[in-house]
């Protein structure tokens, strides 16, 4: 940062508009821009941001760098005109005070490089005096002053005249008044109209219900407009956006144009073509860019939203896991999984037609759970997956052998990628793609973190947003998740250890070396011999890391190492060692937490630290829970009415997506969520929650199942 009193300015800017206070913004600042993650601040320096969550501390960050990215932005401007010899002190003072993006560029339009335009072959021929005159309108006949700039490469006065309107079209267009009036009208009245390109009706069917159509902007749900953007993107739609002209041409008359002078006739044109060719176009431009990124905003937040759900979704644990990748011509691929995820075992059945082996292929099933002692079956939900689960509940066990239907989405991008092959080096696309259906059961989150999230099937128009601000919005969420549950930095994937706060790849990839030489890591002070790990990165990555039966306790817990000292004092306080307290609950209740507050550590801290105590190294993620469908296959199975279970793979601003075990989800539509008004379906339900659903009508032609929560019972999640 330049100087202080820039840096206060920012943080009292970002103050006002997240409506935080300015001393707490300044100290999450200062953390973000000494390198501290935004994990690391909200978990460990509350103190500082008096309590933010990290949705605060997150906004606070990207507000700080967009007004950072404005600070340089003025810079450029201020170059700019400097350079033309027009930066004047009024004009330098005014643009150092602007903090408005928009209103930057509107102050900056006249002085900016640009394209050659009708007005710039006008000053060049020296009419811009004549444009100056007819703006005074002060009764002079613009034909018989136009007759003086007669000269050179103007013919005549008509030729002057017609000059001088287009210097006048171009500062009506510039004018900053006039800029935000035209910008306020389309903001509350624009109409977004679209039609069907000539010609591709056919091909565009898909688009149909847009071939003809027109809604108020301001009112325009974001999944429609990413809807009317992707079709004009496929060249089958044509877009506009625009107030009604008239009125708006109306009041930039009143603005440009004065009395009944000579020169009104040729103003009023001037002012017109100035809307209709320059201004309307930029601000239709400038409307469609600011929907578009509301839209890409809206769609990215739903997918974060999904994502994070996804990633936190309940862990089965460390059990030992069957897991099988479902076909029917290529048979089931089967891989027998260690409580760590570890291949044990791969092989293929084919229980199913073309071949119809059920008998070997349940002996064979059979014969591996006992052998493998198997604990869990999990069966990916693509193609056979239905089949392949009732293959199992068909099957009598010894012992409790749960059977879960798991998610393939992105598990074949997984299997084909460089990570995959790194780990499985030596095995086909098929036994990855079956091991990491069954990881995910183990540890939904060590195992997707390695597949790029826009493959893992829980977005709204994903492929049609800002992929940049996409990225950086998922790579948050993971980082976030990462963080929250812990790591166990003795058997998490160099993958997964990449999101710990303060790592990334590269120390990553060391801590996953230092263990392969040295074996595991027997204490978090271990750490520090990683190469390149130093005390900064130790600092923002320790509390996240765990290390399972460590010689210290502690090592296995959430409290950083900052606050080993102040536990040991709770400890000795009370004539216990630190394992002793641990142990204790009773004895943990009766700590004051006021008793330990000092200069350096807030009652926040010791409060966390005294949560922690109670249960150290916990998993906040619930258990996964086994799940059955109702014994429906196909589409055809279903009849309006009836009353199934399901479970829900994707939510929307318009509704969620509900598997019902029929190869096909079916949507409930926002307003069928519960028996109240539903703005926001993440309000009612959350990403794999089982729920009841009603049918309500099944569309065979296009593939549709409509479905229904209302009157089901399901409470809200």
């Amino acid at each position: 940062m330049e100087d202080r009193t820039t840096e206060e300015r920012l943080c009292g800017l970002i103050a006002e508009e997240l409506a935080l206070d300015a001393g707490r913004v300044r100290g999450c600042v200062k953390l973000l821009e000494g390198g501290a993650t935004v994990p690391f601040v909200s978990r460990y320096r509350k103190e500082a941001t008096g309590g933010m969550d990290e949705v605060e501390i997150g906004k606070v960050k990207d507000a700080w760098g967009r007004l950072l990215e404005l600070v340089r932005r003025k810079e450029t401007v201020l170059a700019t005109i400097d350079g033309q010899g027009k930066l004047t002190e009024e004009l330098r003072r005014k643009i150092e005070a602007c903090w408005d993006a928009v209103r930057l560029e509107d102050i900056y339009l006249p002085y900016k490089p640009r394209r050659r335009t009708r007005a710039t072959a006008a000053r060049e021929a020296g009419l811009e005096p004549l444009a100056a005159l007819l703006m005074r309108q002060d009764g002079s006949l613009p034909e018989r002053t136009a007759e003086k700039f007669v000269k050179g490469k103007i013919a005549d006065a008509e030729s002057a005249l017609a000059g001088a309107c287009d210097i006048v079209a171009e500062w009506v267009s510039e004018n900053e008044r006039a800029r935000n009036f035209v910008r306020r009208k389309f903001a509350a009245e624009a109409v977004v109209t679209s039609t069907a390109v000539k010609g591709k009706e056919t091909e565009g069917n898909k688009y149909a219900d847009y071939f003809a159509f027109s809604g108020p902007l301001r009112r325009m749900p974001s999944h429609r407009l990413l809807a009317l953007f992707r079709g004009a993107a496929e060249g089958f739609l044509r877009l506009s956006v625009s107030p009604e002209d008239e009125p708006v041409l109306e009041h930039l008359e009143r603005m440009f144009v004065r009395g009944n002078s000579p020169a009104r006739p040729c103003v009023e044109k001037a002012v017109g073509d100035g809307y209709k060719r320059l201004l309307k176009p930029s601000i239709e431009t400038e409307t469609m860019a600011v929907a578009r990124e509301k839209a890409d905003g809206d769609a990215i937040r739903v997918f974060a939203e999904n994502l994070r759900q996804l990633l936190l979704a309940s862990p089965l644990g460390g059990k030992r896991v069957l897991a099988v990748d479902p076909g029917f011509r290529t048979g089931c691929k089967v891989v027998c999984l260690d409580a760590q995820g570890n291949l044990l075992h791969n092989e293929t059945i084919y229980p199913h037609p073309p071949r119809n082996e059920a008998s070997q292929a349940l002996k064979k099933l059979g014969a591996l759970i006992e052998s493998y002692r198997i604990e869990a079956v999990a069966v990916g939900n693509g193609t056979a997956g239905r089949e392949t689960e009732q293959l199992f509940r068909r099957m009598r066990f010894d012992r409790e052998v749960k059977i879960f239907m798991v998610s393939e989405d992105g598990a074949s991008v997984y299997s084909a990628s460089p990570v995959a092959r790194e780990e499985f080096p030596d095995y086909d696309v098929t036994v990855r793609g079956a091991v990491s259906i069954g990881r995910r059961l183990i540890d939904p989150l060590a195992e997707l973190v390695k597949i790029d999230p826009k493959s893992i099937g829980v977005g709204q128009y994903q492929h049609d947003v800002n992929q940049t601000r996409l990225k950086e919005a998922l790579d948050a969420v993971v980082e976030s998740c990462v963080n929250r549950v812990g790591v166990n930095v003795n058997t998490a994937s160099k993958h997964l250890l990449a999101y710990v706060s303060g790592l990334g790849p590269s120390l990553a990839a060391g801590i996953v070396e230092y263990r392969k030489a040295n074996g595991g890591f027997r204490s978090r002070a271990e750490l520090k011999k990683v190469p390149r790990l130093g005390a900064k990165a130790f600092e923002q990555c320790a509390g996240f890391l765990r290390i399972p039966g460590a010689e210290y306790p502690l090592d296995n817990s959430a409290v950083h190492p900052e606050s080993y000292a102040l536990v040991e004092r709770m400890a000795a306080d009370r004539g216990v060692t630190v394992a002793g307290l641990l142990a204790d609950r009773a004895l943990q209740k009766r700590i004051v937490p006021e008793h330990y507050v000092s200069a350096k550590v807030g009652l926040p801290t010791v409060r966390d630290i005294l949560d922690e105590l109670a249960r150290p190294g916990r998993d906040p993620r619930a258990e996964a829970a086994e799940f059955e469908f109702a014994d429906v296959h196909t589409p055809d199975d279903l009849r309006e009415g009836m009353t199934l279970p399901g479970i829900v793979t994707n939510i929307t601003d318009f509704g969620v997506f509900v598997d019902i075990g029929v190869k096909q989800d079916g949507l409930v539509h926002i307003s069928q969520l519960a028996d109240r008004f539903v703005s926001n379906p993440a309000d009612v339900v959350r990403l794999r929650q089982p729920v009841a659903v009603r049918v309500l009508s099944v569309d065979r032609t296009r593939n549709r199942i409509s479905l229904s929560m209302k009157g089901t019972g399901e409470k809200p999640a």
